[in-house]
C-alpha cells in the first residue's frame, strides 16, 4: 500500500519551492500525495514582480473538512507541514494534525518550521514564529529546522556538534522525538562542506556531503519531504537522512550542471529512486 501523506504548505506556479517542490519528488517515489496550499505565489517571493495570496484559515478548514468527507484522512500515514504564511492558518494546520490523527491514531506529523535562516534573520510574519515554537514543534513527531530555526527555537549557540546536540536535545524536550538539523557550519565543518545531524531519543548522526558553489530555494523543503517519507518506510533516523541526502545533493548537483536555476526536479527524476552519490552518517 502506498504511503500517503498530507502536505500543508506554499505553493509556486513557477519553480519549485514549498509543495511545488515536494509533491513530485514523493510520488516519484511511489507515494500518494495530497497537496494543501496555504499560498498560491506566481513565483518564489525573491523573484521581481512576483504576486498571489495568502489563504487564510477557513479555507484549509474547509478543504480538510472536504478531505473527510471523502474518507481521505484515515489514508493519511503522516502530515508535512512547511510555510504557513499567517499564524491563524498555521492553527487550522494543527487542527488537520489533529483530525488526521483521529481518523489514524499510528499517523506522524512532520513539522518544517519555516522561520529564517542564517543571514537573513527571521522573515516571517509576526506571529508566525512563536507559533512554530509554542505550538507546532511541541505536537510534532519530527522536526526539521535549519541551523538558523535549531538556534531561534532552542535559544542556544550551534557552533559545534556539541552545542548543536544541546540545542537538539533541548527542541526534543519540547515535544518532537526526531530532529533533523540541516545547512550546519560547525567549527569543524570544512569551508567545502556541509554537515547535517538527525537525532532519535538520545542517539545522533552526522552527514556531510560538499557545499557546492549554488544557492537554491526549495531544497530545505525538499530534504523535509524526503526525510520524512524514508523515516515513514525505515522509522530509522540515519536511513532517511543517508537517503535523503544522497537524493537533495543529486538533484542540486544537477540543477549546478544544467546552470542553476530552478531545482530539476524533472530532468534528475531518477536522483529520487536511484541516486549517484552516496554518504554514510556516522554516529555521534
Amino acid at each position: 500500500m502506498a504511503t500517503t501523506l498530507l502536505s500543508i504548505q506554499s505553493h509556486v506556479v513557477f519553480g519549485h519551492v514549498g509543495n511545488s517542490a515536494v509533491a513530485f519528488p514523493l510520488q516519484r517515489l511511489g507515494a500518494e500525495v495530497l497537496p494543501l496550499n496555504t499560498v498560491q505565489f506566481s513565483s518564489h517571493a525573491g523573484y521581481a514582480g512576483w504576486q498571489g495570496r495568502v489563504f487564510d484559515a477557513a479555507a484549509i478548514d474547509e478543504c480538510v473538512a472536504g478531505l473527510a468527507a471523502v474518507g481521505a484522512l484515515a489514508r493519511c500515514d503522516g502530515v508535512l507541514s512547511g510555510y504557513l504564511g499567517k499564524a491563524d492558518v498555521g492553527e487550522a494546520m494543527l487542527r488537520a494534525v489533529a483530525a488526521v490523527r483521529a481518523a489514524n491514531p499510528a499517523a506522524a506529523y512532520c513539522c518544517d518550521p519555516v522561520i529564517g535562516d542564517v543571514g537573513r534573520g527571521v522573515y516571517v510574519e509576526a506571529g508566525v514564529a512563536e507559533f512554530l515554537r509554542k505550538r507546532a514543534l511541541p505536537t510534532a513527531t519530527i522536526a526539521i529546522p535549519n541551523a538558523f530555526e535549531l538556534s531561534f527555537v532552542a535559544g542556544l549557540a550551534v557552533d559545534d556538534v556539541a552545542g548543536a546536540r544541546r540545542a537538539i536535545a533541548a527542541l526534543q524536550t519540547t515535544g518532537p522525538r526526531v530532529v533533523l538539523a540541516t545547512s550546519l557550519t560547525l567549527n569543524d565543518t570544512p569551508a567545502d562542506a556541509l554537515d547535517m545531524i538527525a537525532a532519535d531519543g538520545g542517539e545522533a548522526w552526522r552527514l556531510r556531503t560538499p557545499r557546492l558553489p549554488i544557492a537554491v530555494n526549495g531544497a530545505g523543503d525538499l530534504i523535509a519531504a524526503l526525510f520524512f517519507f524514508h523515516w515513514l518506510r525505515r522509522r530509522s533516523a540515519a536511513d532517511a537522512l543517508a537517503a535523503a541526502a544522497a537524493s537533495v545533493y543529486g538533484v542540486v548537483a544537477a540543477t549546478l550542471a544544467t546552470g542553476g536555476g530552478e531545482l530539476k526536479l524533472v530532468e534528475a527524476q531518477d536522483e529520487f529512486v536511484r541516486p549517484t552519490h552516496r554518504f554514510r552518517p556516522e554516529a555521534i
